[in-house]
């Protein structure tokens, strides 16, 4: 490698890693609080039976939730950074984010083992939690599969959520909007440490953000991705980053066997 080459690839990693220092500065304070959600930007409304295995993840701060089985859901281990069970609340089959459908506590939660937060850059972002009470399942409420490989680059994917739509922005109804997996050598242009257990998507001014982490990212009925993190809200240089469902699988697996 000459010494332009040189020159270069240091200007690459520097740059890089003053994009993801930024963006670890500026979430610290979420994270210190619990959360270092995200928030569906560019989305439009929908219903609960469009996505049914969505479900939201509540305490001091707003997360979301996927429907593993009738007594299991799944988030970002971010999300659950607390062991006082009783500061969360899943909430399911409604479109709403604060009423209907079946509201419950949770029991336990299995987080990643690998994951460390901001000293790993968000690895294994991934729990299983157990309910205390079994969810009535029906056409608002349903499991999702697992998927076992993720989908090429470019496939069209969904996400949804109740995150923020803009700066302090709430939204109480349900979003979401598509989002197309990109190259991981494109998404490291921009992140450190993509590792095998992230993948990354986004579209032109669509993207998950502040209040969604731990939501769903689907394809062809199927769970491709957990919501983790990204920089900024629907950034048009940043894609979104979601934990890998299909290479934490067998993580997630042997977890719901012993939460």
């Amino acid at each position: 490698m000459g010494s332009s080459d040189l020159k270069s690839h240091s200007t690459r990693t520097l740059f890089k890693m003053f994009i993801q220092l930024a963006f670890l500065i500026s979430s610290v304070a979420l994270i210190s609080a619990g959360s270092i959600s995200k928030r569906i930007a560019g989305g439009q409304p929908a219903t609960v039976s469009e996505v049914p295995w969505q479900a939201s993840l509540v305490s001091e701060n707003l997360c979301g939730a996927v429907i593993y089985s009738d007594q299991i859901v799944l988030t970002a281990a971010h999300c659950v950074g607390s062991d006082d069970l009783k500061r969360y609340t899943v909430r399911v089959g409604s479109s709403s984010l604060f009423k209907g459908g079946q509201a419950v506590k949770i029991a336990n939660i299995t987080r990643h083992e690998k994951y460390q937060g901001l000293s790993n850059y968000f690895s294994h972002d991934v729990a299983v939690i157990r309910l205390q009470t079994k969810l009535r399942l029906g056409d608002n409420v349903r499991p999702i599969p697992l998927a076992n490989t993720a989908p090429k680059v470019g496939t069209p994917l969904l996400v949804s959520g109740w995150g923020e739509i803009g700066y302090k922005k709430k939204s109480e109804t349900l979003l979401k909007v598509a989002v197309n997996i990109v190259d991981r050598s494109d998404c490291e242009k921009y992140f450190l440490n993509i590792t095998e257990d992230k993948i990354c998507a986004a579209a032109d001014g669509k993207n998950s953000c502040r209040g969604d982490s731990g939501g769903p990212l689907v394809f062809d009925g199927k769970l491709v991705g957990i919501v983790s993190y990204g920089n900024a809200c629907a950034n048009p240089y940043f894609p979104g980053v979601y934990a890998n469902v299909a290479e934490l699988r067998p993580w997630i697996e042997n977890a719901v066997k012993r939460v």
